[in-house]
C-alpha cells in the first residue's frame, strides 16, 4: 500500500483547503502529525473551517509555509471528526511533532478563549 500522504510528510505545515456552501475554496495553514500511516490535524469548535468541515468534509492538503504558501501539489482528502481514543492520538501526536506550538501554546489559547480543541483524521 502506498502512503497518500507521503509528500505531506517532510512538511510541519499544510494549506487545509475546505468549501464553504456555495463551493468556494478557502485556504488555512495547518500543523500536521502521523502515527503510522494515519494524518492528524487541529482546530477550535468556532473556527469558521470547522463549521465547513461540518457541512463537507472533503478537503484539499498540500504542503505549505506557516504562513500558507503552498510548496507542493495539493492531494485530496476528506477529513473525519475525532473523539475519545483516536482524539486523544491525535492530540499526543500533534504535541510530539510541535513542541511549543501544539503542546503549550494551542491549548493554552484554547482554554484562555474557552475554546473546545477538535481533532480531525484525514483519509
Amino acid at each position: 500500500m502506498t502512503d497518500k500522504f507521503q509528500p505531506l510528510r517532510s512538511t510541519k505545515t499544510i494549506q487545509l483547503t475546505t468549501y464553504r456552501r456555495d463551493g468556494t475554496a478557502v485556504g488555512t495553514p495547518v500543523s500536521i502529525a502521523f502515527v503510522g500511516d494515519r494524518a492528524f490535524f487541529r482546530t477550535y469548535d468556532k473556527a469558521w473551517k470547522a463549521k465547513r468541515l461540518r457541512n463537507n468534509p472533503e478537503v484539499e492538503v498540500a504542503p505549505a509555509t506557516v504562513t500558507g504558501k503552498e510548496t507542493g501539489p495539493a492531494i485530496h482528502a476528506r477529513a473525519r471528526l475525532l473523539d475519545g481514543d483516536d482524539a486523544r492520538l491525535a492530540r499526543k501526536a500533534l504535541a510530539r511533532r510541535h513542541p511549543a506550538l501544539q503542546r503549550v501554546l494551542v491549548p493554552l489559547a484554547h482554554r484562555l478563549m474557552r475554546y473546545r480543541s477538535l481533532h480531525y483524521e484525514l483519509s
